[in-house]
Parts: C-alpha cells; sequence; structure tokens
C-alpha cells in the first residue's frame, strides 16, 4: 500500500512538472521567426514616439519580463529587444503609467488591444484603424491567459 501511494504522488508531481513545463516552453517551440533586426529599424525610424522596457518593474520577475525600445507611430508599434518567452501575449494602449497587475486591471476597460505577440525577439503590430495614441501615454505587454503583467513602457 505504501507503495502505492508514493508511486501515485511521484506520478502526480512527474505529470504536474512535465504539465508546467510544457505550458512554457510551447510557445517557444510554435513561436514563428521574429522579424529581421533591419526590418525593425527601418519600421521604428517613422515612430513618433519611444519608450524603454525593463526588467526592473514592480511586476516583473525572472519569468514575466520584457527589455528594449518601443517605438510608436499612429500606424505602428516596434519593439526591439526581448521578452520572455510566455502564451497568449497581448499589447495594450494605456492610459497611465502601470507596473504591475493589480494597478492594470482597473483600468483594464479604458485600455485598448493592439494585437497579439507572437515573436519574443522582438515585435511589429499594427495600430488598428480609429485609435488615436495620443488618447493613451504608455504601451504594455500582459499575458492575457494567466492574467500576469509582463512589462509597460510610459511613451508620453
Amino acid at each position: 500500500m505504501i507503495r502505492f501511494v508514493a508511486l501515485l504522488v511521484s506520478h502526480t508531481i512527474v505529470l504536474v512538472v512535465g504539465f508546467a513545463l510544457g505550458i512554457y516552453f510551447l510557445p517557444i517551440l510554435t513561436a514563428p521567426d521574429s522579424p529581421e533586426t533591419a526590418v525593425l529599424e527601418q519600421k521604428a525610424q517613422n515612430a513618433q514616439y519611444t519608450a524603454e522596457f525593463n526588467r526592473d518593474q514592480r511586476g516583473s520577475d525572472f519569468l514575466h519580463w520584457g527589455e528594449g525600445k518601443v517605438s510608436i507611430s499612429p500606424e505602428m508599434i516596434v519593439h526591439q529587444g526581448r521578452l520572455a518567452p510566455g502564451p497568449d501575449y497581448k499589447v495594450y494602449l494605456v492610459p497611465e503609467f502601470v507596473e504591475h497587475e493589480d494597478e492594470f486591471l482597473p483600468i483594464k476597460d479604458n485600455s485598448v488591444l493592439i494585437g497579439d505577440v507572437k515573436t519574443f525577439d522582438g515585435f511589429l503590430l499594427d495600430v488598428p484603424k480609429g485609435v488615436d495614441i495620443e488618447t493613451y501615454n504608455t504601451v504594455l505587454v500582459w499575458c492575457e491567459t494567466f492574467g500576469e503583467f509582463i512589462s509597460a513602457a510610459q511613451y508620453r
């Protein structure tokens, strides 16, 4: 009986660890190629604003972080840098600077979803028609599935 319980516990632990590792590594394995550096640099030249993602924000930790330059124009958001890999990343424009999920959740309804992030070494996202970047002052990367803050950069 003790052997059965020990096997059950050990197999359950392995199953849980394997599932957690799968959640972490699946986005990395299925990610499309990141945009080329030259393309990111060319698209960033038209930016009206620039800002920086950095790792030392209150909501960032060793699994949830972003770093690098973010360029914002009325047509496009360009990120030249790196994001911690993860599932279901979304980019929002936010009306005030926040650096933790407990600050973002109350104003999420006042923020605008720009698009999905599928690459972790830079991204390009078109700003949807009708979105005025002047209404907002911060670009935020959010993990929708787990409700986790990844990074934010205040551009105004």
